[in-house]
């Protein structure tokens, strides 16, 4: 009897360890054709798109800490990101004015935001050029002009464009507007993935994301498209061809985004911005569709609903 629940047991093992190799080697191969683990992205995913969903319909001002989160991982890590291609971005200063752009577009609206965004680069202008009076060797003036449109640069793109989220946010009913433009880009990231990993044959743009097919962008338009009208329906409470609107503009800006931070990356020489999100890169590889997508939901808003 010993013997019988001896090898029961060493059989129970083995079949463990054969489906583990079995499933982790369909792993490694998604990961070859989809360029990032699958599993960990999923996960990691549904986590954030749960912690979005809750601070939106339970309580607003809980989405201006996750802006804030998000606003200061991906200031740090384009900063640190332009120091690979020898420009510097000074980071203390940067993430400052970013967080402080979030409760600025909320409270105080448009005015505020801009206001707080212009103050902001400034700081960030006077924090190098500081910082350049007490370097030895000092950078060339092309290089210290490098450094401050740099500086500016990642004020606009990730500090400005994640603000414009929270002034939506700030809205009557805005927080159904930015849940829906963040279900659009992620059905247009899904969309992309799924028919791109099945269909795609024809390169979209081989010399930025070879990944990237037009029939994996056919699919993101299809999915948008049926899930913008549906949003537009159920949720904006707006006409069907509003969602068709909705759903075509955030797949062209989910796309862009998402291409334009590749043309980045390759252009500093880095793979991904960072590696703290496992299965995504960082924090700014997740965020380069919602960001320009951020802002065209605001302008259809203001067409559509205000």
């Amino acid at each position: 009897m010993r013997k019988t629940r001896s090898l029961s047991r060493a059989d129970i093992q083995a079949q463990v360890r054969a489906r583990k190799e079995q499933f982790d080697e369909a792993n490694e191969k998604m990961t070859a054709r989809s360029g990032r683990n699958l599993l960990s992205a999923i996960l990691i995913g549904v986590v954030l798109a749960g912690v979005m969903v809750v601070s939106l319909v339970v309580i607003k001002e809980l989405f201006m800490v996750l802006a804030v989160v998000l606003v200061t991982f991906g200031t740090l890590e384009l900063a640190t990101a332009f120091r690979h291609a020898n420009i510097h971005v000074p980071r203390i200063p940067s993430v400052i004015a970013g967080v402080a752009m979030v409760p600025a577009a909320y409270y105080w609206g448009a005015p505020g935001q801009w206001l707080v965004a212009l103050a902001g680069m400034l700081l960030v202008a006077l924090w190098r050029v500081v910082q350049v009076a007490f370097e030895h060797p000092r950078p060339t003036a092309l290089g210290l002009v490098r450094d401050l449109g740099a500086g500016t640069f990642v004020q606009v793109y990730v500090s400005f464009l994640g603000s414009v989220a929270v002034l939506l946010l700030s809205k009557e009913g805005g927080q159904w507007w930015v849940l829906a433009f963040i279900i659009t880009v992620v059905l247009v990231d899904v969309g992309a993935y799924a028919t791109g990993l099945n269909f795609g044959k024809h390169p979209m743009a081989p010399t930025i994301s070879p990944k990237k097919t037009w029939e994996g962008f056919a699919g993101a338009a299809a999915a948008a498209l049926i899930g913008g009208v549906l949003l537009a329906i159920f949720m904006l409470g707006q006409p069907w061809w509003v969602g068709l609107i909705f759903g075509a503009v955030i797949t062209v800006t989910a796309t862009v985004g998402d291409l334009s931070e590749s043309l980045l990356k390759r252009d500093i020489g880095i793979k991904d911005m960072s590696s703290w999100l496992p299965g995504h890169g960082g924090f700014l590889d997740r965020l380069d569709s919602i960001l320009p997508s951020a802002a065209a939901a605001y302008v259809l808003w203001v067409v559509f609903a205000s």
